[in-house]
C-alpha cells in the first residue's frame, strides 16, 4: 500500500530500523519512467496550448463566448480583450480578479477557484516543511536506493530517524486540520451573507420549499395553512404527468423534423431557382414561376410503417396538429386538484425566514409524509419525473442506487490493479521468468511503458465514472440537479481514493515484491522489512500522474478540442434549420461540480511538490474557462466546496494510519505513539467540528434571517473584515496590554494567519457589496428597494410543470430568394402553426445562415426573454406615460437587466433644472468613472455621450449649470431604476458646485426622483429586476 506521503514529495511508508543483508533491487527505473512521461506530456500541452492560441479569436462561441454571447446578460459578460493580439486574453485574466467570477456566474464557481488556491497553498507550505528536513533525512538514510527512490522514506534505515517524520506529520497535519477549519468557518459566513444579500433573498425561489411524498390532502389549497401554517402562502401541486410530457415531447420532436423537412424543400428549390435563373438570364425566379413537376420534385417524401409514401411536410403538420390536441385534452385531465398516485408539493411562504423555519419543522405525523424537503429551488434545478415517486419505492430506489454504485467501485478494481501491475514493469521484468524478455528492452522504453502509460489509463478508466454515477442517481430518484450532483461527488470521490489511490497504489507495490515474498518465507521477520523498503517505490506512478494531469489535461481544458470538432462536425455535416444551428452556437460548456471536486480534494496532500505545479497549471485552465466559456448548469450554493473541504481529511486519515502501521512493524514505539495520539486528535477534531459547524452549514440561523442587518452581532467569528475591521454593536471590553508586533507581515502569510476576510455575517456582507454595490442593502444602497414583483400570472406558471405551460414552438426557417419560405410560411399559418424567417436566411452557396451578431432578432431568443424578464413592458410604458419632448437623447439598447434612463432639462422641471440637463445612465455593476460640466444653458443634449459597453463608464452624469446634482444625499431617492451613485461622486463632480445652490439642486432633482418613482410604480411593474 502507497500512502505517498502526505509531507515528502513521495514518501508514505518507512523502512525498518534493522540492519538486515538484502537482496539489491535491480536498476530503479524511477527516473527514466518521470522523464518518459514529462517530455511527451509537456510536448503535447505546448502544442495543445499553441493551437489554443492560433485558433481562439477564429472560435469565439467556443473559446469566449462569455464576452459576447447575446444569451449571457451584459452584466455577466467578462469584459472582452480590447485588441486582437494572440495572447490579449492574458492581460484581462491579470486584470479581472477571482470574485468576478462569483457576481457574474455564481457562488460555486468562486468557490472553485478558492478551492484550488487553498490545496496548491497547502501544497506549497508542506513543501516548505517537508523538503528541507525529510529529503535530507531520507537521502542520508543509509539506504541503498538510487534515484528518486533515494529521497523516499523507504532509504531510512536508521530507526531513530523515524522520529522526523512523526514530527513533521505532527506539523503539517496539524496546519491541514488548521486550513480546513479556517476555510469552513469562512464558508459560513459567506454563505450566509451570499444567501441574505437582497438580489437572492427576494427571489421567489428562496422562500419556496420543495415537499415530497406529499399526500392528497396537502394538495389542496383550503388545507394549505393546516399543513404549511399561516405563513404560507401558495402552493404548486406536482402530480405525475408522464404522458403529457411524453405528448409535448413528440410535439417538439415533429416541429425539428418539419424545420427540417422544410429547409430541405427550400434549400433545393433556391437550387432549382438559381439553375433556372441561369439559363434564362434572369436575375431571380419566382417560387410561384417554377413548374409543378419541379416543385413536386424537391418536396420531400417519407414511408409510414404501413408502407405508404406521404408528403412529409404536410404529414408532420398534421401530426403536429393532432397532437396539440391530444395535449390540450391531457391538460385538461391533469387538474392539479385531482392527483392520479404520489405527488410533491410546492409551497411559498411570506418571508425567508418562514420557508427557512418550515423547512426545518415536521408537518405530518406521517413517518414519510412531506419527507424530504429542499428549500432554494430554482424552476430549472427540477428533475420533474422524480417528484412523484411514492416513499417506499424512492427508499428501495435509492438503496437499489447505491449498491449499483458499490457494485460498480468493487468491479473497476480489476482494471485498476493491472494498471497498477504495469507501472512497476521494470520490478516484474527483473523477478518473474517470463517477463524476461522486457529486460532487452531499452530503459526508455521501460520508462515509457512504467510511467506514461498506466496514469493515461487511470485518466481514462476514471474518466467516465462521473457520467455513469450521475445517470444512476437521476435514474432512481434524484429530485433536484442539485443533490443529484452531491450524490455524484460524495460518490466518486470514494471511487477516486480506492480506485485511483488505494487500489492503484497496493498492486503497484504488491507488484514489487510479489517475487520475493517467496524467499523470504523461510525467513517470516524480514517480510515487513521487505514491504516498508519496496512499496514506497509504487510512488513514482503518481509522480508521472501529477505530470500528465498538470500538462496535457490543463492544456486540454485549454484547447477543449473534443468542444471544438464536435461543433465543427455537427455545423457543417449535420445542423442544417435554424434552429439547429442557433442551438449549437450558443449552447456553452457546463462543469460538474460532482466531478472536479472529488479529483483535487483526493490527491491535494499527495506528493506536494509535482502535485503544486500541476494544480497550479489546473487552476489557470479553469480561471481562463470560468472567465470567458463556462456557464455552470448547477448550483449547489456552496455546498460542493464544503463537502469538499470535509473530504480533504481522508487524505490526512489515511497518512496517519499507514504511518502508524509502518512505525508498528519496524517496531518503532516513540514515532508510533506520536501518530496514534495524533490520529485520535484528528478525530476528535473532525467531530467536534461536524457537530458544530453542520446545523449552519446546511440551515441559516433563524436570528440572521429575522434580522438580515446583521444587528445583533457582536464580534466576528474568526476575525476582522476586509478592507477594514466591520465595528462590533456592542463595545468589547478594554483590551489587556499586549506586546508590539511587526508593524507589517509579509503577504499572503498575513492574510492566512490573521485573515481579513472575517467569516462575521456582517463584514462578509460588506465584502459583497465592495464588488457590487446591489448586494449592499444597507439604507440608501441600489438594492434597498429592489422588490421581486411577479404578476399573477408569472406566479401562477412558477412552479408548475413546464408540460402544463409550454406552448408550439414557432416554425424558424431561412429566408431564400426565389420566395419558397414565404410559400411555405403561408402554408403552414393556413394550418394553424406558428412559422417565421425573421433572423435567417441562405447565402449564395445554399448554406444556412443566421444573426450571430445580434440574436435579438432570433424569434426563439424573443420566446426565451419573455419567459425569463419581463422588462420591455416596462421600460417602454414609463417613457410612453409622459414622453419627454424631442430633445431627450435616445435611449440605449442595452441587455435585458439594464435599463437606461436619459433626460433633458424639459423632462425635469424645478427651478433649478433651467438651462439644465443630465444623463443618467444605471448599470448594474457601477464605479464611479468621471463627472464633467458644461456650460452651455440652453444647448440639448450632446450626441457624443459614449456607449457605457465601448467606454467602460458605469454610471455618468453632466450638468451645464453649477450646481452639483449628485450629492450623498440622492442616495436616499430610488427610482425605478434603482439608480445609485456613491458618495465619492461629490469629488468627482466638485468644479460644478457652488454654494447653497447645490444643496438646493439636490432637494429639487430628490423630488423629480420620486416622481419618476411613482410613474414607475404606476406601470406594470415596479421595478427592473431579474427573475428567477
Amino acid at each position: 500500500m502507497d500512502i505517498h506521503s502526505a509531507f515528502s514529495p513521495r514518501e508514505a511508508f518507512v523502512e525498518s530500523s534493522f540492519s538486515i543483508v538484502e537482496k539489491k533491487p535491480k536498476g530503479s527505473a524511477s527516473l527514466a519512467a518521470v522523464v518518459s512521461a514529462f517530455v511527451p506530456t509537456w510536448a503535447t500541452g505546448l502544442l495543445f496550448v499553441a493551437i489554443f492560441v492560433a485558433i481562439r479569436h477564429r472560435y469565439r462561441n467556443i473559446y469566449m463566448p462569455r464576452t459576447f454571447m447575446g444569451t449571457i446578460p451584459e452584466k455577466s459578460r467578462t469584459p472582452a480583450p480590447s485588441g486582437s493580439a494572440w495572447f490579449d486574453w492574458v492581460r484581462t485574466m491579470r486584470d479581472v480578479p477571482d470574485k468576478s467570477v462569483l457576481y457574474r456566474q455564481s457562488l460555486d464557481s468562486y468557490l472553485f477557484l478558492r478551492f484550488l488556491r487553498t490545496v496548491i497553498f497547502i501544497c506549497l507550505v508542506g513543501c516548505a516543511l517537508t523538503w528541507p528536513v525529510l529529503m535530507p533525512v531520507n537521502a542520508t538514510g543509509g539506504g541503498t536506493s538510487t534515484q528518486l527512490d533515494s529521497i523516499g522514506i523507504g532509504n531510512v534505515r536508521d530507526g531513530r530517524r523515524l522520529y522526523a517524520h512523526a514530527l513533521v506529520a505532527w506539523v503539517f497535519f496539524g496546519f491541514v486540520m488548521f486550513t480546513v477549519a479556517r476555510e469552513r468557518l469562512w464558508l459560513v459566513g459567506l454563505r450566509q451573507a451570499w444567501t441574505l444579500s437582497k438580489p437572492n433573498a427576494h427571489r421567489l425561489s428562496s422562500r419556496t420549499v420543495l415537499y415530497l411524498s406529499a399526500p392528497r390532502d396537502a394538495l389542496e389549497d383550503a388545507n394549505m395553512h393546516r399543513f404549511f401554517g399561516d405563513a404560507a402562502v401558495r402552493i404548486w401541486p406536482a402530480t405525475k404527468n408522464e404522458e403529457l410530457e411524453a405528448l409535448v415531447a413528440a410535439r417538439n420532436s415533429k416541429i425539428e423534423q418539419l424545420e427540417s423537412a422544410e429547409m430541405a424543400l427550400i434549400r433545393k428549390a433556391d437550387e432549382k431557382g438559381r439553375s433556372a435563373a441561369k439559363r434564362s438570364g434572369a436575375d431571380t425566379v419566382n417560387y410561384n414561376d417554377l413548374s409543378d413537376d419541379v416543385k413536386a420534385s424537391v418536396r420531400p417524401n417519407r414511408h409510414l410503417k404501413s408502407g405508404k409514401k406521404v408528403d412529409s411536410i404536410r404529414w408532420l403538420r398534421e401530426q403536429v396538429k393532432e397532437t396539440e390536441s391530444d395535449i390540450d385534452e391531457a391538460r385538461n385531465a391533469n387538474e392539479i386538484g385531482h392527483p392520479q398516485g404520489a405527488a410533491a408539493v410546492f409551497v411559498e411562504f411570506k418571508t425567508q425566514a418562514d420557508a427557512q423555519g418550515a423547512s426545518q419543522q415536521v408537518a405530518s405525523a406521517n413517518l414519510l409524509a412531506l419527507t424530504p424537503r429542499h428549500t432554494d429551488i430554482p424552476p430549472g434545478d427540477i428533475i420533474w419525473k422524480n417528484l412523484t415517486i411514492p416513499p417506499a419505492r424512492r427508499a428501495s430506489q435509492e438503496g437499489l442506487a447505491l449498491a449499483i454504485v458499490i457494485a460498480t467501485i468493487i468491479f473497476w478494481s480489476i482494471p485498476s490493479a493491472f494498471v497498477g501491475l504495469v507501472s512497476n514493469i521494470g520490478y516484474l521484468a527483473d523477478n518473474v521468468k517470463w517477463l524476461g524478455f522486457l529486460k532487452r528492452l531499452p530503459q526508455p522504453v521501460i520508462g515509457l511503458l512504467s510511467g506514461l502509460l498506466p496514469p493515461l489509463a487511470t485518466s481514462a478508466l476514471s474518466k467516465f465514472v462521473p457520467n455513469l454515477f450521475r445517470y444512476i442517481f437521476k435514474s432512481f430518484g434524484a429530485p433536484t440537479t442539485t443533490a443529484n450532483e452531491l450524490k455524484v461527488q460524495r460518490w466518486f470521490y470514494v471511487f477516486q481514493v480506492t480506485q485511483v489511490f488505494l487500489v492503484t497504489a497496493v498492486f503497484s507495490g504488491a507488484a514489487t515484491v510479489a517475487s520475493q515474498l517467496v524467499d523470504r518465507l523461510k525467513d517470516p521477520t524480514s517480510v515487513p522489512t521487505l514491504l516498508a523498503r519496496e512499496l514506497p517505490k509504487s510512488s513514482n506512478f503518481y509522480l508521472t500522474y501529477f505530470i500528465i494531469q498538470g500538462t496535457t489535461s490543463a492544456a486540454d481544458n485549454l484547447l477543449n478540442y473534443s468542444d471544438l470538432l464536435t461543433y465543427l462536425a455537427y455545423d457543417r455535416l449535420f445542423d442544417k434549420t435554424p434552429r439547429q444551428k442557433f442551438n449549437r452556437f450558443t449552447s456553452m460548456k457546463g462543469i460538474a461540480w460532482g466531478k472536479v471536486f472529488p479529483k483535487f480534494a483526493n490527491f491535494a496532500i499527495i506528493v506536494m511538490g509535482f502535485a503544486a505545479i500541476g494544480l497550479s497549471l489546473y487552476y489557470f485552465s479553469y480561471r481562463y474557462n470560468l472567465l470567458f466559456v463556462i456557464q455552470p448548469k448547477v448550483d449547489t450554493k456552496g455546498q460542493a466546496y464544503t463537502l469538499a473541504l470535509q473530504q480533504l481529511l481522508t487524505g490526512v486519515y489515511i497518512a496517519e494510519l499507514a504511518l502508524i502501521g509502518i512505525f508498528g512493524l519496524r517496531k518503532a514505539t516513540g514515532p508510533s505513539v506520536l501518530l496514534a495520539v495524533l490520529f485520535i486528535g484528528t478525530i476528535v477534531y473532525n467531530a467536534l467540528m461536524n457537530k458544530y459547524l453542520a446545523p449552519l452549514e446546511q440551515y441559516l440561523p433563524a436570528e440572521l434571517v429575522s434580522d438580515p442587518n446583521g444587528n445583533h452581532e457582536t464580534t466576528p467569528l474568526l476575525s476582522s473584515a476586509e478592507e477594514g475591521q466591520a465595528p462590533p454593536a456592542v463595545a468589547p471590553p478594554a483590551p489587556r496590554r499586549a506586546r508590539p508586533r511587526a508593524p507589517q507581515v509579509v503577504d499572503p502569510i498575513a492574510r492566512f494567519f490573521e485573515p481579513r476576510i472575517s467569516t462575521s455575517y456582517r463584514a462578509l456582507k460588506k465584502w459583497l457589496a465592495e464588488g457590487d454595490p446591489s448586494y449592499d442593502d444597507d439604507d440608501g444602497g441600489a438594492a434597498a428597494a429592489i422588490a421581486m414583483d411577479y404578476s399573477e400570472e408569472d406566479l401562477r406558471r412558477a412552479y408548475l410543470n413546464p408540460a402544463l405551460t409550454s406552448p408550439t414552438p414557432v416554425l424558424w426557417l431561412a429566408k431564400d430568394r426565389i420566395g419558397a419560405t414565404a410559400n411555405e410560411i403561408r402554408e403552414s399559418e393556413g394550418k394553424g402553426l406558428g412559422a417565421t424567417d425573421q433572423g435567417a436566411w441562405l447565402d449564395d452557396r445554399g448554406r444556412v445562415r443566421w444573426s450571430v451578431d445580434d440574436v435579438r432578432e432570433v424569434p426563439i431568443w424573443k420566446e426565451k426573454v419573455r419567459a425569463h424578464n419581463d422588462f420591455e413592458g416596462f421600460r417602454s410604458s414609463i417613457f410612453q406615460r409622459q414622453r419627454p419632448p424631442s430633445t431627450v437623447y435616445p435611449i440605449l439598447e442595452l441587455h435585458d437587466i439594464q435599463a437606461v434612463f436619459l433626460a433633458s432639462r424639459d423632462f425635469f422641471h424645478g427651478e433649478h433644472a433651467e438651462g439644465t440637463w443630465h444623463s443618467l445612465v444605471y448599470w448594474p455593476r457601477f464605479r464611479w468613472a468621471q463627472g464633467s460640466c458644461t456650460k452651455s444653458p440652453a444647448a440639448p443634449p450632446p450626441k457624443n455621450i459614449p456607449h457605457p459597453i465601448a467606454s467602460g463608464v458605469r454610471v455618468r452624469a453632466t450638468s451645464c449649470t453649477n450646481v452639483n446634482p449628485l450629492g450623498s444625499r440622492l442616495r436616499k431617492y430610488t427610482l425605478g431604476f434603482r439608480l445609485y451613485v456613491e458618495r465619492r461622486a461629490r469629488a468627482a463632480t466638485r468644479p460644478c458646485r457652488s454654494g447653497s445652490s447645490g444643496r438646493a439642486a439636490e432637494a429639487t432633482l430628490g423630488a423629480e426622483c420620486r416622481r419618476v418613482c411613482e410613474l414607475a410604480k404606476a406601470s406594470r411593474k415596479d421595478a427592473l429586476q431579474l427573475g428567477e
